[in-house]
């Protein structure tokens, strides 16, 4: 820079910004004279498109996006989706890393729920007493894992945010945003699932099989990876935190209460069930659960002092002084085959809340 000007006739002097001399140069608002400073700035950009600078620099843009295929018009600068995809994941993960808000907190936040649940719910034996037991900390668990994604409230408002102002400037759209964003959140809620399952379901003494604690933890992630997207979408809707904090509490506490443990779902209100019910993804990760825990085992019946035994689920092994897991899931209606269904189901409104999230971003011009 300082070579050029002095080229063109404007020594630089030294022990000086070059940035503020240019922009005295070039700025004609505070000069006195104001037709010298017009011929100024006209003679220095007159200047530089008879440079040979300025044929090196051309050429060398026209060469680039030539080679890259890239189109370059007067405001307009089309790139690979892909590419845009890439370059947000890429921006997204760094940010995660680095920002306690978005995951940090979260962890720290079901780690200390994990060991709460794992505590209160010590070491259930299998015993018919503690069949309430170990379905109440099913519910408590789904739910509240659920619940507690509110957290991720503030750390999407300032990654919304800062997409508004990108895509004003034309960078990308809705769509790049919602799905970098989703794919982001795979890992770290995965692991928040893993270390919440191996505190709670070993504490709690949960069926101690391996298949059954990795479906455990599938049930979890996909209530997580649901609620975030519950979040995602309502936070789309009203951007403003108290008021994105308050509906999502509500609509977590609907879910809670139509989900089948309050009131089993064969005598739930018709209106609650056929409204609601259907749609509450806690309903189907709490189903997936109870199938889970009671679908494959047994739990011993009370022993009487005259040495008979008092069931509280009538069962094929009503006679071995022992009840059947599944007389507990036929109290609630639940099916042992209908574990793919669900997860399908969870899928699809996982998808849903997604593409809500979206259609709302791209229909919100701001």
């Amino acid at each position: 820079m300082r070579d050029y000007f002095s080229s063109i006739g404007y020594e630089m002097p030294h022990y000086i910004n070059p940035a503020e001399y240019v922009l005295e140069l070039v700025n004609t608002d505070f000069m006195r004279d104001r037709e010298k400073a017009s011929q100024q700035l006209e003679q220095i950009q007159s200047s530089w498109s008879r440079s040979p600078n300025a044929t090196v620099v051309v050429d060398a843009i026209e060469q680039e996006t030539t080679s890259e295929g890239r189109d370059i018009d007067i405001g307009h600068h089309s790139a690979n989706p892909l590419t845009i995809l890439l370059a947000l994941l890429h921006r997204n993960y760094i940010k995660s890393y680095r920002d306690v808000i978005a995951y940090g907190i979260r962890i720290v936040m079901y780690v200390g729920l994990a060991i709460l649940m794992g505590t209160v719910w010590l070491r259930l034996a299998p015993h018919q007493k503690n069949i309430e037991s170990f379905t109440n900390s099913l519910f408590y668990g789904g739910a509240f894992m659920s619940f507690m994604a509110v957290a991720y409230v503030p750390a999407y408002i300032e990654d919304r945010s800062q997409f508004i102002k990108e895509r004003q400037n034309g960078l990308y759209g809705p769509s790049a945003f919602i799905v970098a964003n989703f794919i982001t959140g795979l890992l770290p809620l995965f692991l928040i699932a893993i270390i919440f399952s191996v505190l709670v379901y070993w504490l709690s003494n949960f069926r101690p099989d391996g298949d059954a604690f990795f479906l455990f933890v599938m049930w979890l992630f996909l209530d997580l990876l649901a609620a975030e997207g519950l979040v995602v979408l309502v936070t789309n809707i009203c951007p403003i935190f108290v008021v994105a904090l308050a509906a999502i509490a509500f609509a977590n506490g609907l879910w809670m209460s139509v989900d089948g443990f309050m009131v089993q779902p064969h005598t739930l209100n018709p209106f609650w069930r056929y409204v609601f019910h259907y749609i509450d993804y806690q309903a189907y990760v709490f189903q997936g659960m109870m199938v889970n825990e009671f679908g494959k085992r047994t739990y011993a019946c009370e022993t009487l002092p005259g040495g008979s035994c008092q069931c509280m689920y009538s069962s094929p092994l009503e006679s071995q002084c022992q009840i059947a897991g599944t007389a507990v899931l036929d109290s609630y209606g639940y099916r042992t085959d209908r574990t793919g269904l669900w997860v399908g189901i969870l899928i699809a409104i996982i998808a849903g809340y997604r593409i809500l999230g979206w259609a709302v971003m791209y229909l919100k011009r701001h």
